[in-house]
């Protein structure tokens, strides 16, 4: 047996209660007066007073039919205002499954709170799953244009040994070694990244010396600065910070090798503020600064403010998100703002306390 269409239920259960009320209220009346007059009977000559007449019979058939009809009236009109939004709803839902996701749904008459948060949530919905889509084909693209360039040295290296076209040597080895590390470093980034966007980039948070954390890490790379023309100037304050020392080891090399590529030669400040509420950790350069309205796109995977300068200088375009993806893990946030010397700084900000005890919201979660 067939279903009857929602619109049809609502006008039947409209006019049905119209009609209940009607004769409710008629018969009502009549059995209120009925149990009065048993506690306090009528004269007998008024007794016959109860007995329906023609005219309130008919005014009753009146009555109950303007009832019905006005209760069908009500339920049509109430219907129609609240199924066009479901419908589109249901129309938009089919076209996102057959693959269309610029589908849409009409919005609708806004008193209906309900109907109108649905269609406001699958509009939300589909234009997620249309951004998600999207990203993940670009995400693709990206990831295989990265991969290309080191399997191809590799492959070519590789079959010119077997071949006999190149003879093994250490500098060959080291630049075969030079290539897998590059993909070793993708491959990581890629994983930090993963982990991030579905919320479980989990950290070991302890109390750690910020300042000693630094010191070692730029002892380590200030060589491959210095051939670069840079020159590393430190400001370190002394108070302990609650972080995972190990992922912000890995910031700062990131924000340091950034540095190394692309600054101009000059003072790559470093600079550790450390309070009871908050710990910063802050990188700037010289220069040449990045374009207005494009700092923050810098934390976008996979994202260059010029096309070809972070191919040619061997980046993928993951480092800057990794950054962003741990200060988000910390409960912080990284920035890019012009630094005083028109350079560039990079910043990450998050609380000084011990581990978090609510779970870690994701990077969609916060988009």
């Amino acid at each position: 047996m067939k279903t009857p269409s929602l619109s049809r239920q609502l006008v039947r259960a409209m006019t049905s209660l119209a009609l209940l009320i009607t004769l409710g209220i008629a018969i009502g009346s009549y059995g209120f007066y009925y149990l009065l007059s048993l506690y306090y009977p009528l004269p007998e000559n008024e007794s016959d007073e109860w007995a329906l007449t023609a005219p309130e019979v008919v005014w009753i058939v009146i009555t109950g039919l303007l009832a019905v009809a006005a209760g069908a009236g009500a339920a049509t009109k109430l219907a129609k205002r609240i199924l066009v939004p479901l419908n589109s709803v249901a129309e938009s839902l089919k076209k996102v499954a057959h693959g269309d996701l610029t589908a849409r749904a009409a919005g609708g008459d806004p008193a209906l709170g309900e109907v109108t948060n649905l269609v406001e949530d699958f509009n939300l919905m589909a234009n997620q799953l249309e951004r998600l889509t999207q990203e993940q084909a670009q995400w693709s693209a990206a990831i295989a244009h990265e991969l290309r360039t080191p399997v191809t040295i590799l492959r070519g290296r590789l079959q010119g040994l077997a071949d006999g076209v190149f003879e093994p040597s250490q500098p060959l080895f080291l630049k075969l070694l030079s290539q897998v590390e590059g993909l070793s470093r993708l491959i990581e980034d890629l994983r930090v990244l993963g982990l991030s966007n579905s919320g479980h980039l989990h950290l070991h948070i302890i109390e750690t010396d910020l300042a000693a954390e630094v010191r070692n890490v730029v002892d380590v790379f200030e060589p491959t600065l210095e051939a670069s023309g840079h020159r590393v100037a430190l400001h370190l304050g002394a108070a302990k910070a609650f972080c995972d020392p190990i992922r912000i080891r890995q910031v700062l090399l990131a924000l340091l090798e950034n540095a190394s590529k692309y600054a101009t030669a000059g003072e790559v400040r470093v600079t550790v503020d450390v309070s009871s509420e908050s710990c910063t950790l802050r990188v700037e350069d010289d220069g040449p600064g990045v374009p207005a309205g494009t700092a923050q796109r810098m934390f976008d995977a996979f994202w260059r403010a010029e096309a070809s300068r972070s191919r040619n200088s061997g980046g993928s375009g993951l480092g800057l998100a990794v950054v962003a993806a741990i200060a988000r893990a910390h409960r912080g946030n990284a920035v890019c703002v012009p630094s005083a010397t028109g350079g560039t700084a990079i910043e990450l900000s998050w609380p000084n306390h011990p581990a978090p005890e609510t779970p870690l919201p994701s990077s969609r979660e916060l988009d």
